[in-house]
């Protein structure tokens, strides 16, 4: 298969949990870039990646610990760029003829402010305007001595060496981290550094679209695609790229479990099919995933339940789709990051991603992953690239198992109709206030209690819901939505008049950790 054309700019991963921010920043600035975690990086790998530039991540490792993570000594003769950051900076100088220590009380953990020194550095233009500069720190171990050829260009309380760099070789090394927002003005560092390795941001929407409409023709040649289609920001985009590479030859299946949101099945269905002319199986299955979860409460039985009656319809379906060799997904860059071992452990990875559930094992299809390079913004940037529009392009993420896991308990026709009216209702409310693109996801759980209300002049005993809306970045961590209590008041009055079944409304105000995003 063709490879990228892009200059590319490789990150060795010592651990770091912020090592995908790094990526990030260097995304925005147009540059093309992949994580590597250091046990996968060697010679063989260097000559064939061909970087133009390297960072080096962070990590939790001291390089006095046996096996402690180290690159390979080939990479300081490719003649390219090196950015090391924190434990980056301690593998730089301990690889090239300084010195590391462990503590004796230069530990720095937080906030921390760095100031120049005499000389001025390429690297730092644009920093010290105010002469001195607020960073993150977050290190144990330091450098009690830079290597030969380095030059201290910024000092911090407890970092004498907090800015190093040999411009001759154009190595740089900082102790602190300038991905974090913690470290206002670190964009522009990596701004300076990829300046100075010569990239041109050349890693547009535009040109990706290109390039992987040239690669998924050279994979799938005239073999049948299909893909699953959940209506989903990722299934979405992925399906609308491998049409306008392939056309007729994609198929996609959108099953429709009876857990959607209201009018979903149409909006996504009609979409595809009439205003994009995909070829859409509209699998109807709502019966048959009904029955199946009629009574079950027990969240995991749920999710196991859906996720093999889903396996059971796609295979049914696909296996009617002659000459089909190629199954889509919408895999992401973040989870082909998480699915690799650091430590190569399997104990270690941190999630294994199989979009369809352990499915082209069992159909013996070969994958079309055309999304597995981009990040969650670039996916919607993407989107917008191929005239998806907004409505879509912005939607809230949804779970698998749909409204199922909005439903704690026992789950119900009843309950579903209700939940989906209600659902409705709340996010027609946030639309209505402009607030739809503020929030990460917004929905409504109807509660497995009843309770009494006055409506009237008639006693009622209906269902409690509760609303839920968080803010995040990734979905990892989350904190909820600040509504006013006028815009709580007036929601749940809406509901309460409209929805027929629910007479009391409750807003989840639980952060992520402890609680989930979702309530089952």
């Amino acid at each position: 298969m063709s490879q990228p054309h892009h200059d590319r700019l490789l990150i060795i991963d010592f651990g770091s949990q912020v090592t995908q921010l790094i990526a990030r920043r260097l995304r925005e600035l147009k540059v093309y870039c992949e994580i590597h975690p250091f046990n996968t990086v060697d010679d063989a790998f260097l000559r064939e990646f061909a970087p133009k530039a390297v960072i080096f991540s962070g990590g939790p490792s001291s390089v006095f610990a046996e096996g402690a993570p180290m690159p390979p000594q080939s990479v300081y003769d490719l003649g390219v760029p090196i950015l090391g950051i924190c434990y980056g900076q301690q593998v730089m100088m301990h690889n090239l003829g300084g010195h590391v220590e462990r503590g004796h009380g230069t530990a720095e953990f937080g906030r921390a402010f760095v100031t120049p020194a005499t000389d001025r550095l390429p690297l730092l233009e644009g920093w010290f305007a105010a002469d001195r500069e607020q960073v993150w720190m977050s290190h144990g171990d330091h450098v009690s001595k830079i290597a030969p050829g380095f030059k201290v260009y910024g000092t911090s309380p407890n970092a004498p060496f907090a800015i190093t760099g040999d411009p001759a070789r154009n190595f740089y090394a900082v102790q602190f981290h300038p991905e974090v927002h913690h470290t206002p003005n670190g964009a522009r560092l990596y701004e300076n550094f990829v300046r100075l390795a010569g990239f041109t941001g050349d890693w547009t929407m535009a040109a990706y679209r290109e390039e992987m409409v040239t690669r998924i023709r050279e994979q799938v040649g005239d073999a049948k695609v299909i893909c699953a289609l959940s209506g989903g920001v990722d299934s979405s985009v992925a399906a609308a790229l491998i049409h306008e590479a392939v056309g007729d030859q994609l198929t996609c299946v959108f099953v429709d479990h009876g857990l959607l949101r209201l009018n979903e099945a149409e909006e996504v269905v009609g979409m595809f099919r009439d205003h994009m002319n995909l070829q859409v199986i509209h699998a109807q299955e709502q019966e048959r995933f009904l029955s199946a979860l009629d009574g079950v409460s027990d969240p995991e039985i749920k999710r196991k339940t859906i996720g093999r009656l889903f396996i059971d319809v796609f295979q049914h379906y696909a296996d009617q789709i002659e000459g089909a060799r190629f199954l889509a997904q919408g895999t992401l860059y973040p989870d082909v990051i998480e699915s690799v071992s650091f430590s190569g452990g399997p104990s270690v990875t941190i999630k294994s991603h199989h979009n369809v559930g352990g499915l082209p094992e069992k159909m013996g299809l070969k994958l079309v992953e055309p999304l597995r390079e981009l990040f969650k913004d670039e996916v919607r940037a993407l989107g917008r690239e191929l005239g998806l529009p907004p409505s879509f392009i912005g939607r809230h993420p949804f779970p698998g198992p749909g409204l199922a896991i909005r439903c704690p308990g026992e789950i119900t026709r009843e309950k579903l109709e209700i939940l989906r009216k209600a659902d409705a209702v709340y996010i027609d409310q946030i639309r209505r206030h402009g607030l739809y693109d503020d929030i990460w996801q917004a929905f409504v759980a109807i509660l497995p209690v009843r309770t009494v209300g006055v409506m009237g002049d008639g006693r009622t005993y209906d269902f409690a819901c509760a609303l839920r809306a968080v803010t995040s970045v990734d979905g990892m961590t989350a904190d909820y939505y600040p509504f006013s209590h006028d815009f709580l008041g007036e929601t749940a009055t809406r509901i309460i008049n409209e929805v027929q079944g629910i007479n009391r409304v409750t807003y989840d105000i639980t952060s992520k950790p402890p609680g989930t995003i979702e309530w089952e």
